[in-house]
């Protein structure tokens, strides 16, 4: 049975549902209601995976079922696809599974013969998944394929950090390098800005004999612009839905999420990420980060998440598709609609913009190439249609808001210090 959205001509299968898959405790995660809404909104049964029955992807009046299942990502991987192979039997049907980090992308990729009869998804190289979500496995790609990135040592020692001390150029970058191993044993949390050699010695000690992160050159805020490439690629690595944006404002500042953005186009972008994704011979869903370096006028590729990124919702085609809605009609046997970006629409996260904002005025990082005025805004949280995981989350945002805060001015404090 087909049915078309209110607002767009889009006509989805609704016979066949979407399952949003999350590894890992993060109950505030506007990037799974945006899926539950984007499907649900075209008459798509929608069921997630979520921590407890209080997250705000819990509360979306779109979502048909959501199966609690609290996992830490440190589980034995047949854990974990047993435990999903009981909720596509419950679900009684066919689905496609939307994942919304790493870890999940690269269970399903690594375990696509057990779970291919009972959910739908694009079928990508066994490997390539958690070699585009590792550091050193994107870092070597890049070379591999001409991709500008930025510098980077993967260490395998204290002994190799000291030594790179002694002639490393200041800040610099630590990554977690892996994915699943930053959720068994994380070496930093998130990104992580290093000023000097004593703070980088201070910190390595604590990363044990075999180090798991990419420490990487540093690109400066203030000589450089950050942008995004959503797209959705099917199985012959042709782009099926393409888009291009420019990040305003991320947190924790200059290392986190997006806080807010604007969809603008760059044709140059564009096509470095088309031609990367048909070198390498990935299919669906893609959320890369670039950094735009003035000092040699070349993008950067940062970060290649293949998943739908929680920001995917800026992005919209004047057919009223988006990434999600692109890869449910494609692997459901449907046209994609072409349609252009709508340049101009910005993408506001309500409840990390603000403390963005107030971190970003004496930053020094400017983005000429965002419009002066949007030509509308999607919100992460607020919807009139479904107002529920905008309260939801507010509960229970403030008091992990509060405490994140806290740990963000120590660590800058401690960072000082050390320097």
């Amino acid at each position: 049975m087909l049915v078309a959205s209110r607002s767009t001509p889009i006509a989805a299968d609704r016979t066949v549902p979407g399952l949003i898959v999350k590894i890992g405790n993060y109950p505030l995660h506007h990037g799974g209601v945006g899926a539950i809404r984007s499907l649900g909104r075209l008459g798509v049964p929608v069921y997630a995976v979520t921590e407890d029955r209080w997250t705000p992807a819990a509360a979306s009046r779109y979502l048909r079922e959501g199966f609690v299942w609290p996992t830490t990502g440190v589980e034995r991987p047949e854990v974990l696809v047993e435990g999903l192979l009981r909720i596509g039997r419950r679900i009684g049907r066919p689905s496609v599974l939307l994942p919304t980090d790493d870890e999940a992308a690269v269970l399903i990729a690594e375990h696509a013969e057990q779970l291919s009869g009972t959910f739908l998804f694009p079928t990508v190289e066994r490997e390539l998944p958690r070699r585009l979500a590792s550091k050193k496995g994107l870092h070597e790609l890049c070379v591999e394929h001409g991709v500008p990135s930025p510098e980077a040592l993967f260490p395998t020692s204290f002994e190799e950090i000291e030594e790179y001390a002694t002639r490393a150029r200041f800040p610099l970058v630590a990554k977690n390098r892996e994915a699943f191993e930053r959720r068994r044993k994380p070496a930093v949390h998130g990104t992580t800005r290093i000023g000097g050699p004593r703070e980088l010695l201070a910190l390595a000690r604590g990363w044990g004999p075999a180090p798991g992160v990419i420490l990487q050159e540093y690109l400066p805020r203030e000589q450089a612009e950050d942008w995004i490439v959503h797209a959705y690629f099917d199985g012959r690595s042709t782009p099926l839905a393409m888009f291009t944006g420019v990040k305003v404002r991320s947190w924790p500042p200059h290392a986190g999420m997006t806080a807010h953005a604007y969809v603008v186009e760059n044709p140059e972008l564009a096509d470095m990420a088309a031609q990367f994704i048909k070198q390498i011979g990935f299919c669906g869903i893609i959320d890369l980060d670039w950094r735009f370096d003035r000092r040699d006028g070349r993008y950067k590729l940062l970060d290649f998440n293949p998943r739908m990124g929680a920001q995917f919702r800026l992005f919209e085609s004047t057919a009223g598709v988006d990434v999600v809605r692109a890869q449910h009609l494609d692997l459901t046997g449907r046209a994609v609609p072409e349609g252009e970006q709508l340049d101009g629409r910005r993408f506001v996260v309500e409840n990390i913009d603000l403390p963005a904002l107030l971190a970003y005025r004496r930053s020094g990082y400017t983005t000429p190439h965002a419009p002066a005025r949007a030509t509308g805004t999607e919100l992460a949280w607020a919807a009139r249609d479904d107002i529920k995981p905008f309260f939801t989350m507010l509960a229970r945002f403030v008091r992990p808001g509060v405490r994140h805060l806290w740990q963000l001015w120590r660590s800058r404090r401690a960072a000082a210090v050390v320097e």
